[in-house]
């Protein structure tokens, strides 16, 4: 015998045809169950919420990484690297002439890197770790390919070495490096006005005259 349903008239006609089925195809199933259960668009509301923020997070990671990771890049860039050489000098020069302190740039053009400290003792030989104010390393897309001295003195191998003091830069010079496209750059120290400056290309170097060569 078909079963029959008896739920009361207060029943919406959405309900009717949602029981009425039910029964036609044998489940077994309470009318009390159907009207009861939580309708299924809660359900589904509630799984695209936890979606939304689970794409949310992914794509707040996602940004955070690509800042940390254009932020090393940045640093990474020629540009940065040698704005940040000629900052140390020409800091190291502004702090010399306002007291009495001695400072030292140290370039290394076999290692790419370069060291700036405080002189603190008699022996400018000995670099102590106590000294070192600042120390970077050249990348690929900043090399150093030689140092001149205002001197005629040519370093491509070893150390290279600005003194500055109260009364200015011991010796003037540039240091030539690459970019990325192999262009050159020259970092212009000048030991008469104290200023370090970047200027493009090779620059030629304006060295100390000789009495001879002076007509005055």
């Amino acid at each position: 015998m078909m079963p029959t349903c008896t739920a009361p008239m207060l029943f919406d006609k959405d309900v009717h045809k949602c029981v009425n089925t039910k029964i036609r195809k044998g489940n077994d199933v309470s009318i009390y169950s159907l009207i009861h259960s939580p309708p299924h668009w809660h359900i589904h509301g509630l799984t695209l919420t936890e979606l939304i923020v689970v794409i949310v997070l992914i794509s707040l990671f996602v940004f955070l990484a690509q800042v940390n990771l254009f932020g090393s890049l940045r640093k990474n860039t020629f540009k940065a690297q040698v704005q940040g050489l000629v900052s140390t000098m020409q800091m190291a020069a502004n702090a010399a002439a306002e007291s009495n302190r001695r400072y030292e740039l140290i370039i290394d053009p076999t290692q790419q890197n370069y060291i700036l400290r405080e002189i603190t003792s008699p022996d400018l030989s000995q670099v102590l770790e106590e000294e070192i104010i600042v120390e970077n390393d050249f990348s690929d897309s900043c090399r150093v390919v030689y140092i001149q001295f205002d001197d005629r003195e040519f370093v491509n191998d070893g150390w290279a070495k600005f003194r500055v003091g109260h009364s200015g830069w011991q010796y003037g010079g540039k240091i030539v490096l690459l970019d990325e496209k192999e262009q050159p750059y020259s970092v212009v120290i000048n030991r008469l006005n104290r200023i370090v400056s970047l200027k493009k290309g090779d620059v030629e170097l304006l060295e100390p005259k000789t009495k001879e060569e002076v007509m005055f």
